[in-house]
């Protein structure tokens, strides 16, 4: 897939916001080794994404004896300079990969008209890329299809971000984007975007 970037493993990955309340701008941030990736993200986007990551650990963990805690005197969840966002996020995901006991977060980009609906062999070849990560029934894959809604991207077509995380750090992000979110005012009512993800 072109305009697919894979950050395997990454070093850190953090949501924070910049702006006096009421007008803040979120951002994701990855990074590995010297590159630094960052994304606009919504506010229900991040409120959502916390949760979702803490439901996946929950399921992870519903047959171990110790649960993933997230250390931040050994984790550094500032944003990172310079913040200049790869792209606005459309949509996210989560899997996981049981081998590497890691968890890969998946962000596509926002672009005008990119849910218009694409070709059945693209959407084959980028769900193929993901194929390895654990056994996924016939049911399983048909909600990994339309959560992702991966295709092979050409110039005008949304770019695709995988960033393969620690149950650590994603339980520390899971943290920091609920901190974040609630350090702001207080929302009339919330829209979340619903995340769909399989284990």
């Amino acid at each position: 897939m072109s305009n697919v970037i894979e950050l395997n493993p990454v070093d850190f990955v953090t949501i924070g916001a910049i702006g006096p309340k009421g007008r803040r701008t979120f951002h994701l941030q990855a990074g590995r080794d010297n590159r630094i990736v960052s994304f606009t993200i919504e506010k229900e986007q991040a409120q959502a994404l916390s949760s979702a990551i803490a439901e996946m650990l929950e399921d992870i963990e519903s047959d171990r004896e110790t649960r993933t805690e997230a250390d931040f005197s050994q984790l550094d969840m500032d944003l990172r300079e310079p913040i200049e966002p790869l792209f606005r996020i459309s949509q996210l995901g989560l899997a996981y990969d049981s081998n590497d006991n890691r968890i890969i977060l998946v962000v596509q980009e926002l672009v005008p008209q990119a849910d218009e609906d694409f070709a059945e062999d693209d959407v084959d070849a980028a769900l193929g890329d993901l194929s390895g990560i654990d056994d996924l029934d016939e049911l399983e894959e048909e909600e990994a299809r339309e959560a992702f809604n991966l295709f092979e991207s050409n110039e005008g077509e949304p770019q695709v971000v995988r960033m393969w995380c620690t149950r650590e750090q994603m339980r520390a992000l899971s943290l920091r984007a609920m901190d974040t979110v609630k350090s702001g005012r207080p929302d009339a009512k919330q829209n979340g975007r619903i995340i769909f993800y399989w284990t």
